[in-house]
């Protein structure tokens, strides 16, 4: 039987800034499909290690492989044909302000389509159905036609997600997406990440891998839970086996590095 490559393996990953270390000699995998959550205080490490996976930064050591491909090794244009098969949202999601929301929910398939399409897209709107579809899910779909620098942050970060439904992606990087959202649509958020995102592999789903706050959102929506802090690896384990104690210690401020 044939294991699957891993869509994300980190090789005892260090990140430093100067004299500060971000990221201590993490390694972990995640697998095809697969859910998984971070969990953390803040300044543990998580938005460090995402930044890496979403290829914004390269490690000061270690290595790190996206789809089987080791990006350290990769040319500008294979990095190109890498970074297409993500979906990243930020915490503060990186919108054009001065253009409309339909704009910036096309922009997930921005990768996909043809230069010459993306630019009369920008005069006439196509798929503006599939735009007020998604926008919908979450909420907001009476801003389909506003400018996006009108919204609120929770607004801006409604669009930000709105824009994976139309993202074919491998893999979707999230760094606190529900951040801004009420507690009955961050549920309802979770529960539907990335089941709308079509992967490049027939009959699969995309992995998830984000990055959270809450302890219960991270048991009830993903497979699986890392535990990170001061920069390390504190705990790996399936969701349902995370017990009390284990948070309270990821948690505990008394805990020096």
């Amino acid at each position: 039987m044939t294991v699957a490559e891993p869509c994300l393996a980190l090789d005892g990953v260090s990140l430093r800034f100067g004299s500060s270390t971000a990221l201590d000699g993490v390694s972990l995998e995640v697998a095809q499909s697969e859910r998984v959550a971070l969990l953390g205080p803040s300044g543990a490490g998580k938005s460090s290690l995402l930044s890496l996976v979403n290829t914004s930064r390269p490690p000061s050591a270690g290595s790190v492989r996206l789809f089987g491909a080791l990006l350290d090794d990769l040319t500008p244009k294979e990095l190109r044909l890498v970074r297409r098969r993500l979906a990243v949202v930020h915490q503060l999601p990186v919108l054009p302000g001065s253009l409309r929301v339909v704009h910036n929910v096309n922009a997930g398939r921005l990768a996909h389509w043809s230069t010459w399409r993306s630019i009369t897209s920008l005069a006439r709107p196509r798929g503006v159905q599939d735009a007020r579809n998604a926008l919908d899910q979450l909420g907001v779909g009476d801003k389909l036609w506003s400018r996006t620098d009108e919204l609120s942050g929770g607004e801006r970060q409604r669009v930000a997600l709105a824009r994976l439904a139309l993202q074919p992606a491998d893999l979707i990087v999230a760094d606190e997406p529900v951040a801004s959202l009420d507690p009955a649509r961050a549920n309802r958020v979770l529960a539907t990440l990335g089941s709308t995102t079509s992967a490049t592999s027939p009959g699969q789903s995309p992995a998830v891998l984000v990055s959270l706050h809450d302890v219960d959102l991270a048991r009830r929506h993903f497979d699986r839970v890392i535990g990170l802090r001061h920069g390390r690896i504190h705990f790996d384990a399936r969701a349902e086996d995370i017990s009390a104690a284990m948070v309270e210690d990821l948690y505990d401020l008394t805990i020096q590095s």
